[in-house]
Formats: C-alpha cells, sequence, structure tokens
C-alpha cells in the first residue's frame, strides 16, 4: 500500500491515516510528515513519489495538514532545493516574480474597486460616502490569501463585488457577529439572506439620494467607526 500515492484524512492515532474509504492505515516506520508552507518542495516530493497527502475539512473548506513520504525522499529534495535557492540566478527569478506579483496584484485592486463603485451607484450627493465604502471593501476583501469572495475566479468580479459589498455590511452594520443562531439546518443561511436584503435596502436609499439621516445610519457609523480604528 505505501506504493500507492493517496489522498486521506488524519486517522484516530499518531502516524496513522484514513482513507477516502474509511480504511485506516500506519505509515511506514521510514516515511515523516512533510508540513505544508513550501510549495516548491511539496511539488518535487509529490512527483518523487509515492506519497500519502493529508487533507482536513473544516466546514466548508478543505485544509492541507501536510504530506507523508520517505524521509530520505524528503531530505534529498530539500537539499536538491536549497542548492538551487542560494544561486544568483534563482534570486534574480525570484525579485522578477515577485515584482510582477505585486503589479498584478495593484492592477486586480484598482479594478475589484471600480466592480465595488459600479455596484454602489450612489447618488452623487453620497459619493464620499460611497468612495469610503468601496476602500473599506477592498482592503477587507483583496489581500492575497484572505480566502474572501474576492480572491475567487469561479465567478465574474461584478459578483465578487456585490458579494464582498453585502459580507462587509453583514459583519459591520448588523448584529450578525453576536446572533445567537439555533443549530437548524438551514437557519444560518436563512439569516443571512434576511440580512443581505436588510443591506440592499439601505444601500438603495444611497442610490436614490434618501439617506439623510447620516448620524443615525448603520452604514455611516460603521464607516467611521472603521477609519478610527485605523488611527
Amino acid at each position: 500500500m505505501p506504493q500507492h500515492t493517496r489522498i486521506v484524512s488524519p486517522g484516530p492515532a499518531p502516524n496513522t491515516v484514513r482513507t477516502e474509504e474509511g480504511k485506516v492505515l500506519t505509515a511506514p516506520s521510514d516515511w515523516t510528515l512533510l508540513p505544508p508552507g513550501d510549495a516548491g518542495l511539496t511539488r518535487r516530493v509529490k512527483s518523487a513519489g509515492p506519497t500519502w497527502t493529508i487533507k482536513e475539512k473544516k466546514g466548508r473548506r478543505m485544509f492541507s495538514r501536510g504530506v507523508l513520504a520517505p524521509a530520505a525522499t524528503i531530505a534529498a529534495e530539500k537539499a536538491r532545493l536549497e542548492q538551487e535557492r542560494s544561486t544568483d540566478a534563482y534570486a534574480k527569478r525570484q525579485a522578477a516574480s515577485a515584482a510582477r506579483r505585486d503589479k498584478q496584484q495593484g492592477e486586480y485592486v484598482e479594478d475589484f474597486r471600480g466592480a465595488v463603485l459600479q455596484f454602489l451607484r450612489f447618488d452623487s450627493g453620497h459619493s464620499a460616502i460611497a468612495g469610503r465604502l468601496a476602500d473599506a471593501v477592498t482592503t477587507h476583501a483583496t489581500p492575497v490569501g484572505s480566502g474572501t469572495v474576492a480572491r475567487t475566479k469561479r465567478i465574474p468580479i461584478e459578483q465578487r463585488a456585490e458579494s464582498a459589498v453585502i459580507a462587509w455590511m453583514r459583519h459591520q452594520t448588523t448584529a450578525y457577529d453576536h446572533m445567537k443562531i439555533a443549530r437548524i439546518k438551514g437557519k444560518r443561511r436563512e439569516v443571512r439572506r434576511m440580512l443581505a436584503e436588510e443591506s440592499r435596502r439601505l444601500l438603495k436609499k444611497y442610490r436614490r439620494g434618501e439617506a439623510d439621516n447620516l448620524a443615525s445610519c448603520p452604514l455611516a457609523r460603521a464607516l467611521t467607526s472603521a477609519a478610527q480604528a485605523k488611527q
């Protein structure tokens, strides 16, 4: 069985895993765990095969817990990679890649903020608060690795912007984070839909230029609080 590459989940005891069929396996004595974090090394160890990739589902997300592989393979691939990474050529490639990623990220942040403003479409009298909201949502949603809807490529940027605004408002302008929601299937989804509609109604007021009492507006208060928190 160690000759087969597998995707497994954590087992009931140390050094054990569980297969997709539910069978518990014990890792060979000469295998060890390569923790997640170094994608380059992980790719090399996997290509040298065989390996057992440990994944664990928490909520709706799947997390890597590392790769089990022969200790000798991990050590050899690590040594080769460290030697390559010590060269000037590698350092130049890394610098060029980092500059390219920074440029792409900057362009995406700009495009995303524009998509947020397009979704908001506030009345011209509320352009200032639209800009503040776009800044707040973009700052929260676009960082690399944030895991927010803004980072997915499965839906158009217009949908990402809309979902990010509604999510930000759910946490900042409603009592969602402090609600005690019954542990009933579908109840949390129902509450989120209700709050989303509440947020959409508030946004419509700004689009029509009807949000005149900003002192009591939950959106205006949330943006003021966010600005104060940065100071």
